[in-house]
């Protein structure tokens, strides 16, 4: 009896697969298209298709009665949620720890140089063939704030390293201890907020990360402090965020955005002090050779009956 595998990726371009003849795996390629490759109903591992929204995510779930395990290549889940309710009891909901972290901690570092040293000032004034010299912040001695230390968030204190920053806090769901050192409770963000001169936030989007950085967190944040958002768009309050860098007291830099497509017309896009990139931090050259280790490493497991890895969330 074969099982039906979906993958947004071609089969035959994922290197280690295991062989359908001996697995019993039927491969399925599905990247959100209109028509489906196959009965949902035969599905029993579902890779998610990437970057490709809710609505399309969640379309085959309702009718996936054999899934076993769905896999999303992204770090967050909360595209695929809404359609949970509607699966069997006992499907593992894997994320995509591993392939993102690269990708994610070095636009995150490019946005913080970016806006520390004032790079889209320069381009501007390339624009119009003015020399704009000046005296900009560095990276050097800033107090760096962490908000969200999970595997990202780990890769990018790690290449904040040589960068000779004063001080990295790091703040998690809950109080634990790294090698790299002491991560507190989200509890304690507003001690931790006025002492750092960068606040990064990293988290997942949860009912308790939802709308974390409201007017209360944004106001403990000391004068002239960046907050650098590459989480998810609604981790911070639009609004809020919106009347601190309209007076000049804080500056942005965002790679998400609530709402998300940014519409034209949207006072965030001319907002002084705000950067923002289109939710870019895993689209690169590094995210397709990562996706595929894992897809590859997963169904092995999936095929030999082993536990699959990064599982967030199990059905009841």
């Amino acid at each position: 009896m074969t099982s039906d595998v979906w993958l947004p990726i071609p089969a035959d371009e994922i290197e280690g697969l295991p062989d359908p003849s001996d697995s019993g795996l039927s491969y399925r390629f599905w990247d959100g298209g209109a028509d489906f490759p196959a009965d949902p109903a035969d599905c029993a591992f579902y890779a998610v298709p990437y970057m490709k929204g809710m609505e399309i995510a969640v379309r085959p779930l309702a009718a996936m009665t054999s899934v076993r395990v769905v896999q999303t290549l992204s770090a967050g889940i909360d595209h695929v949620e809404p359609g949970l309710g509607s699966l069997p009891s006992g499907v593992r909901l894997c994320n995509a720890k591993g392939v993102h972290e690269a990708s994610t901690a070095e636009l995150t570092l490019a946005l913080i140089l970016a806006s520390l040293r004032g790079l889209p000032g320069f381009v501007r004034g390339q624009d119009k063939e003015e020399w704009r010299a000046g005296f900009y912040p560095a990276l050097a001695d800033k107090s760096v704030l962490i908000v969200g230390y999970g595997s990202i968030g780990a890769a990018i204190e790690d290449r904040l390293a040589p960068f000779e920053c004063a001080r990295v806090a790091r703040v998690a769901r809950s109080a634990r201890t790294t090698e790299r050192g002491e991560v507190r409770a989200l509890a304690d963000l507003p001690a931790l907020l006025p002492e750092a001169d960068i606040v990064i936030l990293s988290t997942p989007l949860t009912e308790q990360t939802k709308g974390l950085a409201n007017d209360g967190f944004l106001a403990r944040m000391k004068d002239g402090a960046l907050l650098v958002n590459v989480a998810r768009g609604p981790v911070v309050d639009t609004k809020a965020l919106l009347a601190e860098v309209e007076r000049g007291r804080i500056t942005a830099a965002l790679d998400v955005t609530d709402p998300e497509p940014l519409p034209a017309g949207h006072p965030l896009w001319h907002a002084p002090g705000v950067l923002i990139s289109p939710h870019v931090g895993g689209s690169t050259s590094a995210f397709m050779p990562r996706a595929k280790r894992l897809l590859a490493g997963q169904l092995t497991r999936f095929a030999a009956g082993e536990p699959v890895r990064n599982v967030v969330f199990t059905t009841e």
